[in-house]
């Protein structure tokens, strides 16, 4: 200092000195809080992307068991839809073999998709139980039924004359001496099947064959065969 109090060089040093200190203990501590907040930063990062991969892991895992279970399911909906499919076809007969064994190639519904394939299935299956009630016999069904034993009786009167004539009678030991047995058999098998050919246009008609239209038919065969062959032993 000098005598006359002012300030010295000097002191210019010092006071530029302590600024430059106070400024670097200042950046320092910024520098501190700046490097906290960049750990705390990369911290809550690493954090959030070691959830991000447990997330995705877990619904890769989730994806996973939903594959397994939605093969599970398919598997399921093929086997019941084979089982009904083979009932199909059981029940309907040739006009649904011709479409093969096995039933036909999976394809998207024109309904709403909003319903599974159980709906579908629980549809089909009660589609396919279905039976449709037997139509009641009409006259002119009846008439045809009458027709079919008349039908049996003559042939069977034509065929039990046949073979009593190719017996002939004897006695000699052969096969010929079993025909009159086997004429009568065959008077009373035709009737029989006239019933059988009646009950297949009955089921095609989808015509219900009771106790009552059975009769008509036997009966009618008999006594037309019957008739029949007294007819000709008068001759």
């Amino acid at each position: 200092m000098t005598g006359s109090g002012g300030l010295q060089p000097a002191d210019f040093e010092i006071a530029d000195y302590r600024s430059v200190l106070r400024r670097l203990t200042t950046l320092d501590e910024e520098a501190a809080g700046l490097r906290a907040e960049a750990m705390l930063w990369h911290d809550s990062r690493v954090a959030a992307a070691d959830e991000a991969v447990r997330n995705a892991d877990a619904a890769v895992e989730e994806a996973k068991q939903d594959v397994v279970a939605a093969q599970r399911t398919v598997e399921e909906v093929d086997a019941r839809a084979a089982g009904l499919w083979s009932e199909y076809v059981h029940k309907v007969g040739p006009v649904a073999e011709r479409f093969g064994r096995m039933p036909p190639a999976a394809s998207i519904p024109h309904q709403r998709g909003d319903r599974d394939a159980e709906d579908y299935l629980d549809e089909v299956a009660s589609k396919v139980k279905f039976t449709a009630p037997a139509r009641p016999i009409t006259g002119g069904v009846k008439i045809l039924f009458v027709v079919f034993g008349f039908l049996g009786g003559v042939a069977g009167a034509i065929l039990n004359q046949v073979l009593r004539e190719t017996g002939g009678g004897t006695t000699d030991g052969t096969w010929q001496d079993a025909l009159p047995v086997v004429a009568l058999l065959a008077l009373l098998a035709c009737p029989v099947l006239a019933v059988v050919a009646a009950k297949r246009v009955a089921d095609r008609r989808g015509a219900g064959l009771d106790a009552t239209t059975v009769a008509t038919v036997l009966i009618t065969g008999l006594v037309t065969a019957g008739v029949i062959v007294a007819a000709l032993r008068t001759v």
